[in-house]
């Protein structure tokens, strides 16, 4: 297999601009919304020559429901600091529901947490 197995993800929302909002304050970064359709998207920044994949949220009332219980996305620390980005994920209406854990000494530690749309998403640091 020559690429990453992970081409493309989509995070449920039930309200766009409750989630850009938190998205955008625990990560320093605008996204780019775009509706298509029936589908009202907000791209995750992404450059075509690094690595990782590009991913979205998305609102559509007859296929998206956000969960927790459903797939878990791991997302890179956006500060390398696993305990400021919780700080930052709490101030912007998400709750923490696993706190900084070592997964190993090979892979590096996790932060869950609840985003204000009921989305379980992981927070990964290899520190």
């Amino acid at each position: 297999m020559e690429n990453n197995i992970l081409g493309w993800f989509e995070i449920p929302v039930k309200n766009m601009d409750r989630a850009v909002k938190f998205y955008e304050s625990v990560f320093d970064f605008k996204m780019h919304r775009q509706k298509m359709n029936t589908l009202d998207m907000a791209w995750f920044p992404w450059k075509e020559d690094k690595p990782g994949a590009p991913g979205s949220l998305v609102y559509n009332e007859e296929f998206y429901s956000p969960s927790e219980k459903g797939v878990l996305i791991y997302l890179t620390t956006p500060s390398g600091d696993l305990n400021q980005d919780s700080e930052k994920i709490q101030k912007a209406g998400g709750k923490i529901v696993v706190p900084r854990k070592q997964i190993s000494e090979d892979y590096g530690f996790i932060v869950v947490f609840m985003d204000p749309e009921g989305n379980r998403i992981a927070l990964h640091s290899r520190t």
